[in-house]
């Protein structure tokens, strides 16, 4: 009964995971000709694997995916920020911090004009709840009264990663670069280093991964976050955070793929956007165009019938 009890937390931060990118991009977009982007996404085998059994996957997805749908409309839905926010810390109070953070830093950088009133809310909330956490959220990585953190996080990370490089899907990640650890984090396993039927099955997954995360390549794409709205930049942050921390502790495949799937659905869904806005813009200028057109023609049409006019009252 547990099981399926956490089968249905995962089913339900799914049905979260939908209102989010619906309520925020009603316009389809179809991926590889004739893919639907939101089925794809909503249907990713991995993401389902580790949601819908016992253990953290379940509810920690439920909350995030419940703060996001939640965020976008926060006073009409305070009881249900303030529950996800509660699951989220609770289950792993370091992603409570990136998704503070992101929030915060979206709702400063947004382009929306947003009443003062509802930034007010949005900051007691996030940052009172960060100030009252802070012992909680060092204490997942023993820092907690430390005088140097950063370099206690560095010891923490290199005793971390040491010890979950020693098992049989293990990855030295120490001397990887920084863009080679995200990518690690990101898109692998791939075909060539697939621990076992589950690896080889991810990474068909993850090669879907790095195909859609191509398409927001395009230096347009800077110029697309300046300009996007609150969602798409906290979205953007809390997986950007999420990802930076947690390479410097992962040096494990298996746990990488466990992990990964907490975030992975901020970056789809930036993707989505993306890919959504261009659509959006690209169905404007062709209106526009048409309309130019229409107008000209029309013009033409008025000037053609006053020669006319013109020509036959002076034949009369």
């Amino acid at each position: 009964m547990m099981m399926v009890f956490y089968a249905w937390l995962g089913y339900l931060g799914f049905l979260y995971a939908y209102l989010f990118f619906r309520e925020n991009i009603p316009i389809k977009i179809k991926v590889f000709k004739r893919v639907d982007l939101l089925m794809l996404i909503l249907f990713f085998p991995n993401m389902h694997f580790w949601t819908a059994s016992l253990g953290k996957g379940a509810p920690i997805f439920l909350g995030l995916m419940m703060f996001a749908y939640a965020i976008n409309s926060p006073k009409s839905r305070i009881y249900l920020l303030i529950l996800s926010s509660l699951l989220i810390y609770y289950i792993r109070p370091h992603v409570f911090l990136f998704v503070a953070v992101g929030t915060v830093l979206g709702y400063m950088s947004g382009k929306e004009k947003i009443s003062f009133s509802k930034k007010l809310l949005i900051y007691i909330v996030l940052v009172g709840g960060l100030y009252f956490a802070q012992d909680q959220i060092l204490g997942i990585v023993g820092l907690e009264g430390g005088d140097d953190l950063v370099e206690g996080f560095e010891d923490f990370s290199d005793d971390r990663s040491q010890s979950l490089s020693k098992s049989g899907s293990g990855v030295d990640m120490s001397s990887y670069p920084l863009p080679l650890k995200l990518f690690t984090f990101w898109f692998r396993p791939l075909f060539f280093d697939a621990p076992g039927i589950l690896g080889l099955i991810t990474s068909v997954e993850n090669l879907l991964y790095l195909l859609l995360f191509i398409k927001i390549l395009k230096r347009d794409f800077i110029t697309f976050i300046k300009n996007s709205k609150v969602v798409v930049k906290m979205s953007l942050v809390v997986f950007l955070l999420s990802s930076f921390a947690m390479t410097f502790i992962m040096s494990n495949l298996g746990i990488i793929m466990r992990q990964k799937s907490m975030v992975m659905y901020f970056l789809f869904f930036v993707i989505y956007y993306y890919l959504a806005q261009k659509k959006y813009d690209k169905i404007i200028k062709m209106k526009k165009n048409k309309n130019s057109i229409n107008n000209n023609n029309q013009k033409q049409s008025e000037l053609n019938l006053s020669t006319i006019r013109n020509t036959t009252i002076h034949s009369i």
